[in-house]
């Protein structure tokens, strides 16, 4: 059980955390048609819509209250419900996610109020689901708000029903932040292959998977998860539930629905690959298609290829907590060693990750722990892309936001396939960075080592440095 150790310094010197309030954006924009308005100023928004197109490299629709000096001393309140308002007219969402921001949180707002009053004042926009959420920015990170905006979800547009396993060939999955659209479409094809039909929560994979569309332009999300479909999660056979984050939305869906769930911590890596497949086999009543035996055979032939350079080698990994439980376990089962992990916020799952400790904190922190660890590799998502150079060490980018590179948001991480490609970057990172040749021999009776004389060597140099160097 690895030692939690809380944040001692007053300050972030290098921050590694995204702020919940991306994170429950994110969310949002998994439900198809629509459309999050963060409660907040202009500024709070531009920032996220700058993380948001840097790692996604899509136009994300994304609105704000646009809060200023008066509004934050004297109250918000007007500015959501004519928000709110404003985009129901022009955009004509089926859902507006109403996250909230360090200044309003700060300035004490009421958001559930505020939606009552907007349902009172303008009755004909009823037909939009509006979703407000407490997120401030000032606690939590990324995967906390990511959660809260599933859990809000759940709780607001579920109705409770006793429909359990009304529709047996329905399963519903609850996707964790650390799930990239790659994970996604590998996790919805799979249960696919079952004969089952998947409801993810949220689907990114059909909103932000980066496609082109016949339109030139939406304000608000295209595809995912259809807001209709809530309607139905309590009729599903059961709900597959992945990332430790995740367990109070899971836990409000059960006690509306009753349709039982199965958890999972991740899906990474050859034994928590396994236990999905049994747990789909038990379910459908049916046997694995043949091409998931030959794929876990790839895995595992991959492990023995890979264990040479992976056995004993030293992580540094800074990342949101289920996302460091993930890749702490590829590593342990791999025999390599986690030396250091820091994750932004705290969360019970951090106590079962297999390090020492785990530090609360920056990517300072996590340079410091990789220099006193030895590390000879680093995992985290591009803010650490200057901490690994200061250090001198390969980055395995994981995590949210990816900017410096193309393509990272779809890469995926769970399932046999991804498993393999994953064992062999990290084994061709180690490699090319480690110095495997054999250093030069330097005789000790070599030209630069013997004593310069006249009998031994006699170099002459002419004043032309063209002129050739005549050796008697």
């Amino acid at each position: 059980m690895a030692q939690v150790l809380k944040r001692k310094k007053a300050l972030s010197v290098n921050p590694l955390k995204a702020s919940q309030t991306i994170g429950a954006s994110i969310a949002f924009l998994g439900i198809d048609r629509s459309i999050p308005m963060m409660h907040g100023s202009q500024g709070c928004t531009a920032f996220a819509k700058v993380f948001f197109v840097r790692h996604f490299r899509e136009p994300i629709p994304l609105q704000t209250t646009a809060m200023d000096q008066a509004s934050s001393v004297l109250g918000a309140d007007e500015n959501v419900v004519l928000g709110l308002k404003a985009i129901c007219e022009k955009a004509k969402p089926a859902l507006i996610g109403l996250p909230t921001t360090g200044l309003a949180e700060t300035q004490g707002c009421d958001i559930q109020r505020n939606v009552r009053e907007f349902r009172q004042r303008f009755p004909e926009f009823n037909a939009v689901r509006v979703v407000p959420v407490n997120t401030p920015d000032f606690s939590g990170s990324f995967e906390r708000g990511f959660a809260a905006a599933v859990t809000a979800m759940i709780d607001q547009l579920v109705p409770k029903s006793c429909k359990a396993g009304a529709r047996p060939r329905q399963l519903n999955i609850l996707a964790s932040s650390m799930l990239t659209i790659g994970d996604i479409e590998w996790l919805k094809e799979t249960v696919e292959s079952f004969g089952f039909e998947p409801i993810v929560l949220p689907d990114l994979s059909a909103s932000l998977d980066g496609h082109l569309t016949d339109r030139d332009f939406s304000p608000v999300s295209y595809g995912g998860m259809s807001v209709n479909r809530f309607d139905v999660l309590g009729e599903s056979l059961a709900t597959i539930v992945v990332g430790p984050s995740l367990g109070k939305a899971a836990d409000t869906l059960r006690e509306r629905t009753s349709v039982p769930d199965h958890r999972f911590e991740h899906i990474m890596g050859l034994e928590a690959t396994d236990r999905l497949i049994m747990t789909l086999i038990e379910l459908s009543g049916r046997q694995a298609p043949p091409r998931f035996a030959r794929r876990r055979s790839q895995l595992q032939d991959a492990m023995l290829d890979t264990h040479f350079m992976l056995g004993q080698a030293r992580a540094a990994i800074a990342a949101d907590p289920d996302l460091l439980k993930a890749f702490g376990d590829l590593f342990e089962n791999m025999g390599a060693e986690v030396v250091a992990a820091v994750a932004p916020s705290h969360a019970p799952v951090l106590e079962d990750i297999p390090c020492e400790y785990v530090q609360i904190g920056d990517l300072e922190d996590l340079e410091d722990a990789a220099v006193a660890g030895s590390a000879e590799i680093v995992v985290g998502n591009s803010h650490a892309v200057a901490s690994a150079r200061r250090l001198g060490l390969p980055l395995l980018r994981a995590g949210f936001p990816q900017y410096d590179q193309l393509g990272g948001y779809q890469r995926g991480w769970i399932g046999y396939r991804a498993g393999r490609q994953a064992l062999f970057d990290l084994a061709n990172t180690l490699s090319a960075h480690r110095d495997h040749g054999v250093a030069s021999y330097q005789s000790v009776y070599s030209q630069k080592q013997a004593p310069k004389s006249k009998e031994f060597c006699h170099a002459t140099a002419t004043p032309n440095a063209r002129d050739p160097i005549h050796i008697h």
